[in-house]
């Protein structure tokens, strides 16, 4: 194995250790306040799978609009892949998604109670297809290297 490839992915894991939880607030700042959110009057649900985001894109005018929203659900969890850097029970896919799956509900039901969002199922698929994403770079460029 080349020591440089040995030397960045140790760099990487100090990093993310290090970056991991304020990234991690950063995020959570903005499901609840960023992008100009401010409280709904009702509490809203979004239960059918991928409904609310076709209609989203089929009503989008801008191609930013869309890219921004839809990819970004994606590519801002991508992150959570490499969990198991901090967490190595998280190594293993099946229980990263579990418990991804399980914070990301409790999240999304948070937005609904506080009625800072809206508890939509479209999000829960989409950030966790980030995280599944982030999972296989991780195992891809990292993992072998140990």
């Amino acid at each position: 194995m080349n020591s440089g490839i040995c030397i960045f992915a140790e760099m990487f894991h100090k990093f993310y250790k290090i970056t991991i939880p304020f990234y991690t607030a950063f995020l959570l700042y903005l499901m609840f306040f960023g992008f100009g959110r401010s409280r709904y009057d009702i509490n809203i649900v979004r239960l059918m799978p991928m409904i609310s985001t076709f209609n989203f894109v089929r009503q989008t005018i801008l191609w930013k609009t869309i890219i921004i929203n839809v990819l970004g659900n994606i590519i801002m969890f991508t992150p959570f892949g490499f969990l198991g850097i901090v967490f190595p029970k998280l190594n293993d896919f099946k229980t990263l998604i579990i418990n991804f799956v399980s914070t990301i509900i409790v999240i999304e039901s948070l937005q609904y109670f506080t009625r800072l969002g809206v508890f939509d199922i479209d999000d829960i698929i989409l950030n966790t297809v980030g995280v599944a994403i982030g999972f296989w770079i991780y195992k891809f460029f990292f993992q072998s290297n140990f």
